[in-house]
């Protein structure tokens, strides 16, 4: 068969899939706006593996995908890499080598890469709707919402208000927050004031092995193991403390944030460091239903603080101020600008001291914008921002 041949059939193949995709059949994902827009990471079945297009040389393939991946640059343009993904497993494990990461591309192709590191030159522009009826978030990719309503969902949260503390389970699905379902991802507990929250992840970062020594929690007891997805085991991982600093003297001023990754090392933000970056989000692990202990001291003592930049005093407008760059345009004492706290570090340059890792603002009555950059990922970045929406009656 000639390439010019091979070719046409790929943009007949294409335009199939695409065709399949419009008729819900294929592409729910990216048609239903209670869905995640990202690819979703479920490999097809074995049958599609013994096509015809399983059976291209390995070098006119990997030259066709590298084509493919290079001419998409925008969203939604990129399902179509997405597409060559789903063809069959020769074609999906070449496109898998072939994407980078965020931190490399700026682009967010798979759901795994809504846990590995953004870029660090310019940030991956987010927003997050809250519906106050329903105790939901939903974050989506872009600068702001779409008039046709074409939003691409990146992650969902659902607020939970129990006895002595808040809940926000996050997942792929604005539908689904179950921890039996293959779709969660995390979830963000705070303590009774709202002032401390720890951050827990489904799975072990940077797809270390699973810890043997794991105590059971009190909420992972009410899980039985027959009601666990044997997919996604409903494991939590303890990944970060965000703390909101008291406000005893009830002084006039914003809140003050502290937030340490317990598995970013601060050695990533220096000349020549890298951040943990997961590869995959299938794990198996021994038992389902239980959390790990706290990290140990000494990787406490050596991981990222994330502090957040101090605003100055505007006297004519009476307020406090920090430049959004446009992003935030409502007074909200919500807003915040997170950086690395490197003071005290060395080998550190200028430009990472200075440099916002997160900023989270208000933009209109249930809107805010969310920009994330390296060394966090997109899930880190809404589980923080997360947190701002709990009430800190201790704080303010």
């Amino acid at each position: 068969m000639s390439f010019k041949n091979i070719v046409r059939e790929l943009k007949e193949m294409r335009d199939v899939i695409g065709s399949m995709s419009r008729r819900g059949v294929e592409g729910k994902h990216w048609r239903n706006s209670t869905r995640s827009h990202i690819a979703p990471d479920v490999p097809p079945s074995d049958s599609t593996t013994e096509g015809r297009w399983a059976h291209l040389p390995p070098e006119l393939l990997l030259d066709i995908i590298r084509r493919v991946e290079e001419s998409e640059t925008s969203w939604p343009a990129r399902t179509v890499v997405v597409y060559c993904a789903s063809v069959c497993k020769p074609w999906r494990d070449i496109t898998k080598e072939i994407v980078k990461t965020p931190e490399e591309c700026g682009r967010l192709t798979f759901p795994i890469s809504l846990k590995q590191p953004g870029p660090r030159d310019s940030p991956i522009q987010c927003y997050i709707k809250r519906d106050r009826a329903t105790s939901t978030f939903r974050l989506y990719y872009g600068l702001s919402p779409s008039e046709d309503e074409s939003d691409k969902l990146l992650l969902a949260a659902k607020k939970i208000r129990r006895a002595t503390s808040t809940e926000f389970l996050i997942s792929l699905v604005a539908d689904d927050f179950s921890r039996a379902s293959s779709t969660y991802v995390g979830k963000l507990r705070s303590n009774f004031l709202g002032t401390k929250f720890i951050m827990y992840d489904s799975q072990p970062p940077n797809n270390e092995p699973f810890h043997p020594k794991s105590n059971h929690s009190h909420s992972s007891r009410r899980f039985h193991t027959k009601q666990i997805s044997p997919r996604l085991p409903a494991y939590n991982y303890q990944i970060a403390t965000i703390t909101y600093e008291l406000n005893v003297l009830r002084t006039r001023g914003p809140r003050r944030i502290t937030s340490q990754m317990h598995h970013i090392p601060i050695s990533s933000i220096q000349q020549g460091g890298t951040a943990p970056t997961p590869h995959s989000l299938s794990l198996s692990s021994p038992s389902p239903s239980t959390t790990t202990p706290p990290p140990p001291p000494s990787a406490i003592q050596d991981s990222l603080v994330l502090k957040n930049k101090s605003p100055r005093w505007h006297e004519q407008l009476q307020c406090w101020c920090l430049n959004f760059k446009g992003r935030v345009t409502v007074a909200s004492v919500k807003n915040f600008q997170l950086g690395a706290s490197v003071d005290d570090c060395d080998n550190v340059v200028d430009e990472e001291k200075d440099r916002v890792v997160l900023q989270f603002g208000k933009i209109g009555q249930d809107i805010f914008t969310m920009d994330y950059g390296y060394p966090l990922s997109a899930f880190q970045a809404f589980a923080i921002c997360l947190s701002s929406f709990d009430t800190k009656p201790a704080c303010e």
